[in-house]
């Protein structure tokens, strides 16, 4: 599993992109290697596709992205599978927790939160100004000149303005005013329930809720009364057996998609846990 941002970030060469502190914006357009890549960022990244499809898979559902999606994708992990049959092509932009609260601190009206609850990924309301402000973005690209660093952060500012002053994006908003609310940690719990099957270590869920390794390992034991290792292999396997017994998953696809990278220890653990091999859990419900 890779980072999202520090892939792009670290590779200049390989991928056009304009920064602004930690806040970045690239054209996305890399070739496809696999058909499912294991990803992460700890910043949130709003995408924009110009061309093609790809579905990213959460722990709460897939979501298919075609041309035009404007998507708000929340820090945290995700699968992304993608098809050989077309090109790809997206505009992503970056941006910190701290940096959306700053902006969104200056806003004339206060942000009211909506009674709605947010996925790992939300959908941004595609009216013509946000895809006239996306379509003008891509002339930079095209340039051989980098705009001045004043100029991208009015940039970024005006895509999180354009955004949050726009009622049809509630669910968006509801995330906002979470930000808002807690700028220094984002629920440890939400974190852990959102991202659990995917293969990322303590450190990185450490990194996602914004605590020390130290502070994440302490505030997990008061939250769950367990150690972090214990939780995660337990909540992996009732998925892993959810996704065998309703989902019709095989056993490497339900061990692949409930964070286990190696076959025959994940068919052990599910073997000690349920006390029988994933294989027989799956054809059990299928006679």
């Amino acid at each position: 599993m890779f980072n999202f941002y520090s892939k792009i970030s670290g590779n200049p060469n390989s991928f056009r992109q304009f920064s602004c502190r930690d806040s970045l914006i690239t054209l996305y357009n890399c070739p496809i290697e696999n058909k499912y890549e294991d990803v992460w960022s700890h910043n949130n990244y709003i995408i924009y596709v110009l061309e093609g499809r790809k579905v990213w898979h959460t722990a709460h559902g897939k979501y298919d992205l075609g041309k035009d999606s404007c998507m708000f994708v929340r820090k945290g992990a995700v699968i992304v599978e993608q098809f050989f049959d077309a090109s790809f092509c997206m505009v992503m932009f970056f941006l910190p927790d701290e940096f959306i609260c700053d902006v969104l601190k200056s806003k004339s009206t206060p942000i009211h939160k909506p009674d709605k609850k947010y996925e790992p990924l939300i959908s941004i309301d595609n009216n013509i100004t946000v895809h006239s402000f996306f379509q003008s973005m891509i002339s930079y690209f095209d340039s051989n000149r980098d705009p001045d660093q004043s100029l991208l952060e009015l940039k970024f500012r005006e895509l999180i303005l354009t955004i949050a002053d726009n009622p049809a994006n509630s669910e968006l908003l509801s995330y906002f005013s979470l930000l808002l609310q807690e700028p220094q940690a984002v629920s440890l719990k939400n974190t852990m329930e959102d991202n659990y099957c995917f293969n990322l270590k303590l450190e990185q869920f450490a990194q996602l809720s914004n605590r020390s390794l130290s502070a994440f390992k302490r505030d997990f034991q008061k939250l769950y009364n367990t150690t972090p290792g214990k939780w995660l292999l337990e909540k992996r396997l009732n998925h892993a057996m959810h996704l065998l017994t309703n989902n019709g998953r095989t056993v490497s696809e339900a061990s692949y998609e409930s964070g286990f990278e190696n076959q025959s220890h994940f068919s052990r653990v599910f073997r000690e846990h349920f006390g029988v091999p994933p294989a027989s859990a799956k054809q059990k419900i299928t006679e």
